[in-house]
């Protein structure tokens, strides 16, 4: 069972007719004050200006300029006749039997206000210790890997900085993780927990961050860098960059500079231990091959125990679950400091694999462990509402794609 909620955001209502503001969602503090310079004001306000903004937009939640009540109403005015606080419009809310909560995000092109909107999904998964939001970087995917829904979508833009924050902001309206912020009532659904994801002392649904939805970010890496540096901002969002992950399918050049520049925990989609293999998997090994991609991982800055690189691998019956394929996982990340993650395959409309067996995926586990490496498998949630790993795709293009067959008469 699951269930379904069709909303709209009031926050948003007729955003479609006044495209000449512009958005301060996700510009950085510099790019914030010199905006704010841009209308009159001197450096001196500006700084001070952009700092009560920045407050009022990442640590408050508010979305209504009116309601800054330690700025001039004058100056409110002026900044609601400028500027936009906008959030994404909710399509659809779904929430699943085990209390995950998938979202259809609609965004309009802030460049091209005119063309048609479009749309990705955003997961939470509440769990006793910890709320995880799974975040997309992009809409649709380039990389075509062969086990994945999302892939079969094709790429259709690059997510702004302030498109990948108003997914993490709007699941906080959402979820009632703001100052004052009241949870919605869902039916006695599995509550979201609260745990401490910010600072300390801090307490909140959303406790963790990943880069694991829509979209390859490092494709994206310019706007997810800004993102998720203003996600880490102690003064802001306030989330440790130790409980934000970045995950990509191996943009080898893109590795290094993400420990060094943005600083989060990264994992790995890797999926197979042979190139020919993980050339039909994930194709992307064809440009940047496991050789490549293994050493951009040995050498990622900040590697250690406790920095651990987290490499995810999907367990595919008779494709890559033998005892033979764990033990040259072993020996393929031997001396890196790494977790490693079983995901029990999650199936999908049309899709030529089967999910392992649970004996199978034990074996596999066991090698790996013995190994002194720790492989938990992940227990697949939100499932019946398809926000389970691998399965994510924006449902209108679905849909879409059902009436274009309709259509033609296929």
């Amino acid at each position: 069972m699951s269930v379904a909620l069709n909303l709209d955001h009031a926050a948003n209502a007729g955003r479609a007719a006044v495209p000449a503001r512009r958005s301060l969602v996700g510009l950085g503090r510099p790019e914030l004050r010199q905006t704010l310079m841009s209308i009159g004001l001197d450096d001196r306000e500006a700084k001070m200006r952009s700092s009560q903004l920045w407050n009022w937009m990442y640590v408050n939640g508010v979305t209504d300029f009116e309601r800054m009540t330690n700025i001039q109403k004058g100056f409110r005015q002026t900044l609601a006749d400028k500027f936009l606080l906008d959030r994404p419009d909710i399509v659809t809310e779904q929430i699943s039997i085990d209390g995950t909560r998938k979202w259809l995000f609609r965004f309009r092109d802030p460049q091209n206000p005119n063309l048609p909107p479009v749309e990705v999904e955003t997961v939470y998964i509440p769990e006793e210790d910890r709320g995880t939001l799974c975040v997309s970087s992009q809409v649709g995917c380039t990389l075509t890997c062969s086990f994945c829904h999302t892939g079969t979508q094709k790429l259709v833009r690059n997510l702004t900085a302030g498109e990948i924050l108003g997914q993490i902001l709007m699941a906080r309206e959402r979820l009632g993780d703001f100052p004052g912020g009241q949870r919605p009532d869902d039916g006695g659904l599995v509550p979201a927990p609260r745990g401490s994801g910010g600072s300390e002392g801090d307490s909140r649904a959303i406790t963790n961050v990943v880069m694991m939805g829509m979209g390859e970010p490092l494709y994206n890496y310019d706007n997810v860098k800004q993102a998720l540096l203003i996600a880490s901002d102690e003064a802001g969002i306030s989330l440790s960059k130790r409980r934000i992950t970045l995950s990509t399918s191996g943009v080898v050049p893109q590795i290094e500079p993400t420990g060094r520049e943005i600083g989060v925990m990264l994992a790995i989609s890797l999926h197979a231990v042979r190139d020919d293999l993980r050339d039909m998997l994930v194709p992307i090994n064809k440009k940047w091959p496991l050789k490549e991609l293994i050493q951009a991982c040995r050498d990622y800055p900040g590697l250690s125990n406790a920095r651990r690189i987290t490499f995810e691998y999907v367990m595919l019956k008779d494709i890559n679950d033998s005892d033979a394929d764990a033990r040259e996982l072993v020996r393929l990340l031997a001396g890196i400091p790494a977790k490693i993650n079983l995901i029990p395959f999650n199936p999908w409309p049309g899709t030529n694999y089967d999910c392992s067996s649970s004996a199978r995926i034990e074996r596999f586990a066991d090698i790996v462990n013995n190994a002194g490496y720790a492989s938990p498998v992940r227990t697949p949630r939100g499932r019946d509402i398809f926000a389970a790993c691998g399965q994510l795709k924006s449902e209108t293009e679905r849909l879409k794609k059902v009436d274009r067959e309709a259509l033609s008469g296929a």
